[in-house]
């Protein structure tokens, strides 16, 4: 065995030019060399951590363009640096697979069984050899169930023994390592919990157990796989926020107080800000919900169409809309109503929450209103606009309430980036709101404002905070324009506390949603498990050699048969014993339940899933349920040949059976291993025989 894994990992490195997904992640290693924040909804940290560990170790400075599959890869590459961890991951998931059928209490053949078809399959082995995660989320999802299973197997002998404990806490390890590699890994994690809760249960009810030693049983348990699993996925985003600490492309998805937290950026623009905000403070305010674009409350000369397109009439007052870049007409002055200066006074008189306000927008002087008319493109909502006077019947309603919505009591003050704000209308109880439709031409294209009643819940769309901020000093119009364009002089400090930056990217990496447009080699649930797509990870840019995810048809046709053939048994069994019948011995039946519960169990948490998720899937994503449905092949085949096989000749001529399956197995993956390796070109001829089902897409060079 040990030779094949060495094997498998000297034969890593056949493709020295970017493979499919090595571009998604490659840039993401190269965000870490150079230790500039980024944004990656697709999974927690650990994962990209690891990658990058490899990518440090070998030398590497970040410095490469990730932006072509095929690209060849530059000498400042450690090609073998980056692909070794999956390649470790993918080897050693092999022995893992076969511990865990020991632990099941099955025989040594049916251990080796799993372990060989692991080993055997193509697809495992494509996606070990490449720089991807699905190979180190597969180890950890099996050294899981493997530490628990070794945990549950001491309980009886050495219970609280430094065994019994190190099993116990490394599957908690274990499930956060795969959570924090990717979100699939909680599948795994919740199996784990459930077969734990379902013993833990079983030990409540154990007499011979006094209630002190249940209560330290049940302590432990959620110690390590409670506890210690938080905290260590807490920890990888520490690691992660400390090494990110400069400002990079993925910056204005985040708040304006999470920027200003990073070198660079923003944290340049704002620094030495104000802290509090004042009556007669120039400031930009940016719409915390920042959908579909970040964006700064704006104004501009031009007014609304008298008539929309649509034949609604308009107020023909001054725009208001959100821009999604820097511009000097986002300045607005925040104006005492009670008095006409817009300095701030000495000492600054501070703004706080219920305060009423008004908003003068800093290049017209024109004050932020909204009256009862219909916005231009949301008819339910007011429009809002910068009020100009036609002296007609139409006042001015240009009163604003603070509301602070983070507010620790009602007398705190409006902090500069900190403070989350609304604006309510004081004549229609409407609140100042990003709508996130795009106005016509008019309107240059910007960003929808409205006004438009609170209801029930807490909606960032009409939340604001304060980017830049100064203390202005000018009263006349000319000289507070060259005002706005000038930099701040006080310094004060915000740094976010570390809980305040997590909540806030866990946060943004759950709830941020990239358009999944449709792609060439994306698939659905239906088609993994009869194998009825591939993707094509590498193509030579002068020969025909290539690399492929494609799976071992007879592994795979036969791991589903496998399942089917498991649950009908499992359910056969049970309505017999619920008829008081036994066709197995208690303790046979409590390890074929385990091995389904593991097992199936596995399959059917890391599989089923997808049929519900709304996002672009690819064949990878079936690998972890895969592996644990190779776990469940040859326990189903030793159960077959122990307790489905009566007599000595059907014993024999069932393992003939099961050899020449595995034989046949073995004979695919080799006859596949020139698309899984990539190491040699192929004719035309030799593609197309290859083209086992019509759905496979096998690229043959045009001559």
């Amino acid at each position: 065995m040990g030779e094949v894994l060495g094997f498998l990992v000297v034969e890593l490195y056949g493709s020295e030019s970017e493979s499919f997904d090595e571009v998604y992640y490659g840039q993401y290693i190269s965000f870490y060399m150079n230790r500039i924040f980024f944004l990656d909804d697709s999974g927690p940290p650990f994962g990209h951590m690891l990658l990058a560990l490899g990518g440090y170790l070998g030398g590497f400075d970040g410095n490469f363009l990730w932006n072509r599959i095929g690209a060849e890869y530059t000498s400042n590459v450690p090609v073998w640096a980056l692909r070794l961890l999956p390649a470790l991951t993918g080897a050693l998931s092999v022995p893992l697979g076969y511990q865990i059928a020991l632990e099941l209490r099955f025989s040594h053949c049916a251990a080796m069984g799993a372990a060989l078809l692991l080993l055997m399959d193509n697809a495992l082995i494509t996606q070990s050899r490449l720089m991807l995660l699905e190979s180190p989320l597969i180890f950890f999802n099996l050294l899981a169930v493997l530490s628990y299973l070794k945990f549950f197997n001491s309980q009886k002998h050495s219970a609280f023994s430094l065994r019994w404990w190190f099993w116990l806490i490394l599957t908690g390890v274990a499930c956060a390592c795969a959570v924090g590699i990717k979100y699939m890994g909680i599948f795994t994690y919740l199996l784990v919990l459930g077969v734990a809760a379902v013993h833990a249960w079983q030990l409540i009810g154990d007499q011979t157990l006094s209630n002190v030693r249940v209560f330290c049983h049940l302590l432990a348990r959620a110690v390590a796989l409670l506890v210690a699993p938080a905290t260590l996925y807490l920890l990888f985003f520490y690691v992660h926020l400390a090494l990110l600490c400069r400002s990079g492309p993925h910056d204005q998805i985040m708040s304006s107080a999470f920027q200003a937290s990073l070198e660079g950026g923003l944290a340049r623009i704002t620094q030495g800000q104000p802290l509090e905000v004042a009556f007669g403070s120039q400031v930009t305010l940016r719409n915390v919900f920042g959908k579909p674009l970040p964006c700064w409350l704006h104004s501009h000369q031009n007014t609304y169409p008298m008539i929309y397109e649509n034949g609604r009439g308009s107020s023909h007052q001054q725009q208001v809309t959100c821009y999604p870049f820097k511009d000097v007409n986002n300045w607005w002055i925040i104006k005492d109503p009670g008095k006409h200066q817009l300095v701030v006074s000495n000492p600054p008189r501070p703004v706080r929450h219920g305060d009423v306000v008004q908003l003068v927008h800093g290049m017209t002087t024109r004050l932020l209103n909204t009256h009862d008319v219909a916005a231009p493109l949301s008819p339910h909502a007011q429009e809002v606009s910068c009020y100009v006077d036609y002296n007609i019947s139409m006042p001015a309603q240009n009163l604003w309430r603070l509301d602070i919505v983070n507010r620790q009591s009602d007398k705190d003050t409006w902090k500069t980036i900190l403070s989350a704000v609304r604006f309510v209308h004081l004549n229609t109880s409407a609140v100042l709101k990003l709508s996130g439709a795009h106005l016509p031409d008019w309107g240059f294209r910007q960003l929808e404002v409205v006004g438009e009643k609170l209801s029930p819940g807490h909606h960032e769309s009409m939340a604001w905070n304060v980017e830049e901020h100064r203390y202005g000093t000018s009263q006349e119009q000319r000289d507070r324009e060259l005002e706005l364009h000038t930099p701040t002089q006080v310094d004060v400090s915000r740094n976010l506390s570390f809980m305040a930056r997590f909540s806030e990217l866990q946060w943004r990496m759950l709830t941020l949603r990239s358009e999944d447009a449709e792609h060439k080699y994306s698939s659905t649930p239906l088609e993994w498990a009869m194998l009825d797509t591939n993707i094509v990870y590498w193509l030579h840019p002068r020969t025909s050699a290539q690399i492929h995810l494609l799976g071992n048809i007879v592994i795979w046709a036969s791991a589903s048969l496998a399942t089917a053939a498991y649950a009908l048994l499992f359910l056969w069994y049970l309505l017999r014993r619920r008829r008081a019948i036994h066709d197995l011995p208690e303790d046979v039946w409590l390890r074929w339940a385990l091995a389904g519960s593991l097992c199936a169990g596995g399959w059917a948490l890391n599989y089923l899933p997808f049929f519900l998720m709304e996002k672009t899937l690819f064949l990878y994503h079936y690998l972890p349920a895969l592996a644990f449905q190779l776990l469940l092949v040859p326990l189903v085949l030793q159960h077959f040949a122990d307790h489905l096989c009566r007599t000595q000749l059907q014993r024999n001529l069932f393992s003939a059976l099961v050899i020449a399956w595995y034989s046949a197995a073995c004979h695919v993956s080799n006859t596949l291993r020139p698309l899984t390796y990539g190491d040699r070109s192929l004719s035309s001829a030799e593609l197309l025989a290859l083209r086992w089902k019509d759905s496979w897409d096998i690229l043959i060079r045009k001559s």
